[in-house]
């Protein structure tokens, strides 16, 4: 399976030229040349790491990084023209895994996400964990904490929500949802995703009648909230 990388980056030919050098390298490549649009792309293709222009129009790069911290585990190579040391340690401190410099080599630009991937993966190895508003999942050890408070829930109901809180304001119908946590042989019973959701909100939410995590999309499907 390709790996995602999200490019965003306002020059339009440098962008090009970082897209079609890392496909070739075997990547799979995303893009956007404005801070709001990768907030957005972000959202939808749920990259592995972004490749991130410092200066650009509308929305800073430093926003950006801001916020795709608060949005997940993404990696961040921090792409700019500044070359002072302070501009680096500024980028490093608000989230940024590695800064390069314009103009790069692409050959070294490809060697350090490939870096940065192998640290973040040693990382989700270890304790891969999602938090979402009160929610704490610890992949790893198929936990879930609730203002500290272990919630055991059955595999299917924690495969439910790993899916749905990994990309929060996603839609996803009953189909995709029986095809990432159910067997091949019970895809053709993708109503029965309702029951295993109730049961989930009876678990997860305050008031499983006005839910805020697992939220339910008349005539398309179930998402996880995206403002916890």
């Amino acid at each position: 399976m390709e790996t995602t990388l999200l490019l965003v980056e306002d020059e339009v030919k440098m962008l090009e030229a970082m897209a079609a050098f890392l496909q070739n390298e075997g990547f799979r490549i995303v893009s956007a040349t404005s801070g709001k649009d990768a907030l957005i792309v972000a959202k939808a293709e749920n990259p592995a790491l972004v490749v991130l222009d410092w200066m650009l129009p509308g929305m800073s790069g430093i926003e950006v990084c801001r916020e795709l911290r608060s949005m997940g585990s993404y990696g961040i190579i921090m792409l700019t023209a500044k070359k002072e040391e302070m501009d680096k340690i500024i980028g490093l401190e608000i989230g940024a895994d590695d800064y390069m410099t314009k103009p790069c080599s692409l050959r070294e630009l490809a060697a350090r996400i490939r870096s940065v991937l192998r640290r973040l993966q040693g990382k989700s190895e270890e304790h891969q964990t999602i938090q979402r508003g009160d929610l704490t999942i610890i992949e790893s050890k198929c936990q879930v904490m609730k203002e500290g408070e272990e919630i055991i829930l059955t595999p299917t109901e924690f495969k439910l929500l790993v899916t749905l809180s990994a990309k929060p304001g996603i839609v996803f119908s009953r189909l995709q949802l029986m095809k990432a946590v159910m067997e091949d042989d019970f895809i053709n019973y993708e109503r029965t995703i309702d029951s295993h959701i109730s049961n989930l909100r009876k678990k997860i939410e305050n008031d499983p009648a006005i839910p805020k995590y697992i939220q339910t999309l008349f005539g398309f499907g179930y998402r996880f909230g995206d403002k916890l």
